[in-house]
């Protein structure tokens, strides 16, 4: 099978699985949007600061990846296990940071100046996400490592499969019936702590029972704390899972300033958000192929194919972006009719659409950067990189932008504002991690 297929055939596994997942959030929204106004605007805050907490742990964990996939290329299986084994203890102190954060949001709701008619309902949204954050962590780790091995289809089953769950048990537990009182929002959290539990189940048994694991021989005895393999993780994934902290933070806390502008705001930033999020998950499925087959290929000692992994990434990123952000100006009100019912949330969700398309050209193009640099273990620079323009020039820049203007451009009381800023901070992103890339390229291919 030719490199170009192999990256496609991952990625476009991978692709299918994260929008079965990611179609929990647009269910959620659907839902809440139906439901009410007001539930909109609560799950706008809600999930901001779920996401913003779960993707940033996630992303520790999805540091993993190059190193199991380079354990997998240079044919060490045991080796493999043993560190699957060691991340547990990596695990318990993920969660454990996790859902403190979750059960006392009470300090960023006040920072971020939530309105109290939301709080209620954000905080008990929240706490019953707090619950639903452990399954949800080691099902990514159960992801990881079959993204490293090259075999994410099992992963996506269960992502498909689990949809068919949530669907019918949010829209129940939002709405009410059969003798359950409606909760609204709270009950979209519910139904998403019984699939991420049962998804968990399915995948604990598939680690017993399929062949394909028995070579890693995980489920020997836990060994005690490796201090290598944990420094090793902690140099990979601190600095990894702060990087995607900050690239989610910039994203989401741009919904905690919104709120301020009132519930349209928030409803109409919702929909934006979600379809900037349901999009971005083609270059990331593009980037964990990617990864995975450039960390195999230097595992193996094989340089020049990891060269080609990198290029035909980006170039299958830039195509999809196109594709991508043209579509969404071309169907901008129609989608944003499918989201809410109000004319005043479609009107300016429409509009918001139209920066999210050239949000995601760059935003495609700086993801896949910063999973390549990881593959080549340079974590801490594209740290500092967000540090400065994501929530320098993107967050902070949008947030005076909209409330206090810049220079000759007079606040602009509107969630465009942020946009506008995200989308020059990711541009300029994207053009330094490539330049990093084709440093290391160049040398490379003199070496």
């Amino acid at each position: 099978m030719s490199e170009l297929k192999t990256i496609s055939r991952h990625a476009g596994t991978i692709l299918i699985g994260q929008l079965a997942t990611m179609a929990f959030g647009v269910t959620d929204t659907i839902v809440a949007g139906r439901y009410a106004e007001a539930s909109l605007a609560a799950l706008s805050v809600g999930s901001a600061i779920y996401m913003s907490v779960y993707v940033a742990l996630m992303g520790v964990l999805q540091a993993l990846l190059p190193i199991w996939a380079e354990l997998h290329g240079a044919k060490r299986p045991e080796q493999l296990g043993f560190s699957l084994r060691q991340s547990l203890y990596l695990m318990l102190a993920l969660m454990t940071l996790g859902m403190s954060v979750l059960l006392q949001p009470a300090a960023l709701l006040d920072w971020a100046e939530v309105p109290v008619s939301l709080r209620s309902e954000v905080l008990n949204y929240l706490s019953v996400l707090a619950l639903a954050l452990p399954p949800a962590l080691l099902f990514r780790l159960y992801s990881t490592l079959n993204q490293s091995l090259g075999k994410p289809l099992l992963v996506t089953w269960l992502q498909i499969g689990s949809l068919f769950v949530k669907i019918p048990l949010s829209i129940w537990f939002a709405f009410g019936g059969w003798g359950l009182a409606a909760q609204g929002v709270v009950g979209c959290a519910l139904a998403t702590l019984l699939v991420q539990c049962l998804m968990l189940t399915v995948a604990l048994w598939l680690l017993r029972t399929r062949a394909l694991y028995q070579p890693y021989r995980l489920w020997q005895r836990l060994e005690k704390p490796h201090g290598p393999t944990l420094a090793t993780f902690a140099r990979t994934g601190i600095p990894s899972g702060l990087t995607i902290l900050i690239e989610v933070t910039s994203f989401t806390l741009m919904a905690l300033f919104v709120a301020r502008l009132g519930t349209v705001a928030a409803a109409s930033h919702q929909i934006a958000a979600n379809l900037a999020a349901v999009l971005y998950m083609v270059p990331l499925a593009i980037g964990i192929a990617t990864s995975a087959r450039t960390s195999y290929w230097l595992g193996a000692g094989q340089p020049r194919q990891a060269r080609r992994a990198v290029g035909l990434g980006f170039l299958l990123v830039l195509g999809c972006a196109v594709l991508l952000a043209g579509s969404l100006l071309g169907l901008r009100g129609s989608l944003a009719q499918l989201y809410a019912r109000s004319p005043e949330v479609v009107a300016l969700a429409t509009s918001l659409l139209f920066w999210v398309a050239g949000f995601h050209l760059f935003d495609g193009l700086q993801a896949l950067g910063v999973f390549v640099l990881r593959c080549y273990r340079i974590t801490l620079t594209p740290f500092a990189i967000y540090g400065v323009l994501l929530w320098g020039l993107g967050l902070l820049g949008g947030y005076r932008l909209a409330y206090h203007g810049i220079g000759p451009w007079p606040a602009m009381q509107t969630a465009a504002a942020f946009w506008i800023a995200g989308l020059v901070a990711l541009s300029l992103a994207a053009l330094i991690f490539w330049l990093m890339i084709w440093q290391i390229m160049r040398r490379e291919s003199q070496a």
